[in-house]
Protein backbone atom coordinates (compact mmCIF):
# COMPACT_ATOMS: atom_id res chain seq x y z
CA UNK A 1 0.00 0.00 0.00
CA UNK A 2 2.20 2.90 0.85
CA UNK A 3 1.89 6.01 2.70
CA UNK A 4 -0.35 8.66 1.60
CA UNK A 5 0.91 11.65 -0.18
CA UNK A 6 -0.71 14.87 -0.43
CA UNK A 7 0.00 16.42 -4.00
CA UNK A 8 0.23 20.20 -2.30
CA UNK A 9 3.74 18.40 -0.08
CA UNK A 10 5.06 17.65 -3.64
CA UNK A 11 4.08 20.52 -4.92
CA UNK A 12 4.55 23.19 -2.71
CA UNK A 13 8.38 22.97 -1.95
CA UNK A 14 9.14 22.85 -5.75
CA UNK A 15 7.15 25.96 -6.13
CA UNK A 16 9.01 28.11 -2.82
CA UNK A 17 12.14 26.93 -5.03
CA UNK A 18 11.44 28.19 -8.57
CA UNK A 19 10.04 30.99 -6.80
CA UNK A 20 13.44 31.82 -5.02
CA UNK A 21 15.13 31.12 -7.43
CA UNK A 22 13.21 33.48 -9.84
CA UNK A 23 13.58 36.62 -6.97
CA UNK A 24 17.10 35.62 -7.52
CA UNK A 25 17.07 36.47 -10.80
CA UNK A 26 15.15 39.14 -10.93
CA UNK A 27 17.79 40.38 -8.00
CA UNK A 28 20.71 39.58 -9.95
CA UNK A 29 19.24 41.37 -13.59
CA UNK A 30 18.35 44.35 -11.24
CA UNK A 31 21.94 44.83 -10.16
CA UNK A 32 23.20 44.32 -13.68
CA UNK A 33 20.99 46.67 -15.08
CA UNK A 34 21.52 49.59 -12.90
CA UNK A 35 25.36 48.87 -12.88
CA UNK A 36 24.93 49.04 -16.83
CA UNK A 37 23.47 53.05 -16.47
CA UNK A 38 26.03 53.74 -14.26
CA UNK A 39 24.28 54.15 -11.22
CA UNK A 40 26.38 51.22 -9.66
CA UNK A 41 28.21 52.81 -7.22
CA UNK A 42 25.43 54.83 -6.34
CA UNK A 43 23.42 51.96 -4.65
CA UNK A 44 26.82 50.32 -3.20
CA UNK A 45 27.85 53.70 -1.76
CA UNK A 46 24.22 54.04 0.23
CA UNK A 47 25.02 50.96 2.18
CA UNK A 48 27.37 51.20 5.66
CA UNK A 49 28.10 48.24 7.44
CA UNK A 50 29.20 48.88 10.87
CA UNK A 51 32.33 47.24 12.19
CA UNK A 52 32.34 43.83 13.66
CA UNK A 53 33.52 44.80 17.36
CA UNK A 54 36.85 43.55 17.71
CA UNK A 55 36.34 42.70 21.90
CA UNK A 56 32.96 41.97 23.24
CA UNK A 57 32.82 43.10 27.05
CA UNK A 58 32.23 40.27 29.12
CA UNK A 59 29.19 40.37 31.40
CA UNK A 60 29.73 39.11 35.26
CA UNK A 61 26.65 38.76 37.21
CA UNK A 62 27.41 40.02 41.03
CA UNK A 63 27.01 36.40 42.51
CA UNK A 64 29.51 35.43 40.08
CA UNK A 65 31.97 38.43 41.29
CA UNK A 66 31.23 37.54 44.69
CA UNK A 67 31.74 33.88 44.59
CA UNK A 68 34.83 34.68 42.69
CA UNK A 69 36.18 36.42 45.65
CA UNK A 70 35.46 33.33 48.21
CA UNK A 71 36.76 30.93 45.96
CA UNK A 72 40.91 30.55 46.30
CA UNK A 73 43.20 30.91 43.09
CA UNK A 74 46.11 28.55 43.75
CA UNK A 75 49.12 27.31 41.02
CA UNK A 76 48.61 23.78 40.58
CA UNK A 77 52.23 22.84 41.47
CA UNK A 78 51.55 24.34 45.01
CA UNK A 79 48.20 22.44 44.72
CA UNK A 80 50.36 19.20 44.22
CA UNK A 81 52.80 19.28 46.89
CA UNK A 82 50.51 19.88 49.37
CA UNK A 83 47.32 17.13 48.14
CA UNK A 84 48.66 13.64 46.70
CA UNK A 85 45.65 13.14 44.82
CA UNK A 86 44.87 15.73 42.77
CA UNK A 87 43.59 15.25 39.45
CA UNK A 88 45.41 15.25 35.88
CA UNK A 89 43.08 17.30 33.70
CA UNK A 90 40.22 20.03 34.37
CA UNK A 91 37.01 18.50 34.01
CA UNK A 92 35.38 21.20 31.79
CA UNK A 93 38.06 21.74 29.15
CA UNK A 94 39.48 18.05 29.30
CA UNK A 95 43.33 19.59 29.21
CA UNK A 96 45.58 18.63 31.63
CA UNK A 97 46.63 20.60 34.39
CA UNK A 98 50.26 22.12 34.38
CA UNK A 99 52.70 23.48 37.00
CA UNK A 100 52.21 26.99 36.76
CA UNK A 101 48.27 26.91 36.07
CA UNK A 102 45.76 29.22 38.18
CA UNK A 103 43.63 26.42 39.66
CA UNK A 104 40.24 26.82 41.49
CA UNK A 105 39.45 24.92 44.15
CA UNK A 106 35.77 24.50 44.97
CA UNK A 107 35.32 24.44 49.02
CA UNK A 108 32.39 21.94 49.35
CA UNK A 109 33.50 19.07 47.05
CA UNK A 110 37.13 19.95 46.77
CA UNK A 111 37.19 19.47 42.47
CA UNK A 112 39.60 21.18 40.91
CA UNK A 113 39.59 23.53 38.00
CA UNK A 114 41.10 25.60 35.40
CA UNK A 115 40.56 29.21 36.87
CA UNK A 116 39.19 30.47 33.47
CA UNK A 117 36.77 27.40 32.80
CA UNK A 118 35.54 27.88 36.28
CA UNK A 119 34.76 31.69 35.84
CA UNK A 120 33.69 31.06 32.37
CA UNK A 121 30.51 27.99 33.78
CA UNK A 122 30.09 30.77 36.80
CA UNK A 123 29.33 33.32 34.16
CA UNK A 124 26.54 31.52 32.61
CA UNK A 125 24.80 32.16 36.02
CA UNK A 126 26.29 28.50 37.67
CA UNK A 127 26.49 28.56 41.10
CA UNK A 128 27.65 24.69 41.30
CA UNK A 129 30.08 22.79 40.75
CA UNK A 130 30.37 21.22 36.57
CA UNK A 131 31.23 17.72 38.04
CA UNK A 132 28.76 16.74 41.04
CA UNK A 133 26.18 19.95 41.21
CA UNK A 134 27.20 21.38 45.10
CA UNK A 135 26.95 24.71 45.37
CA UNK A 136 30.09 26.35 45.51
CA UNK A 137 29.16 28.05 48.89
CA UNK A 138 29.38 26.17 51.78
CA UNK A 139 26.38 25.99 54.29
CA UNK A 140 27.72 27.98 56.80
CA UNK A 141 28.31 30.78 54.25
CA UNK A 142 25.28 30.96 52.44
CA UNK A 143 23.92 33.49 54.90
CA UNK A 144 26.76 35.82 54.77
CA UNK A 145 26.73 35.44 50.73
CA UNK A 146 23.18 35.92 50.12
CA UNK A 147 23.58 39.80 52.59
CA UNK A 148 26.49 40.56 50.54
CA UNK A 149 24.66 39.20 47.22
CA UNK A 150 21.58 41.91 48.76
CA UNK A 151 24.22 44.77 49.44
CA UNK A 152 25.56 44.41 45.94
CA UNK A 153 22.43 44.53 44.41
CA UNK A 154 21.58 48.15 45.20
CA UNK A 155 18.45 47.57 46.02
CA UNK A 156 17.11 49.21 49.36
CA UNK A 157 16.23 46.68 51.85
CA UNK A 158 12.45 47.91 52.97
CA UNK A 159 13.59 46.13 56.35
CA UNK A 160 16.02 48.66 57.28
CA UNK A 161 14.03 51.82 57.21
Amino acid sequence: MGFPIGYTELFLPKLLIHTLSFLGFIRKFISWFFRFLGLGDFLESDIVWPDRPTHVPEFHSVSAILIREILPVVKFQDLVSTDGETPDSCAVCLYEFEGNEEIRRLTNCRHIFHRNCLDRWMDHDQKTCPLCRTPFIPDDMQEAFNERLWAASGIPDVYDQ
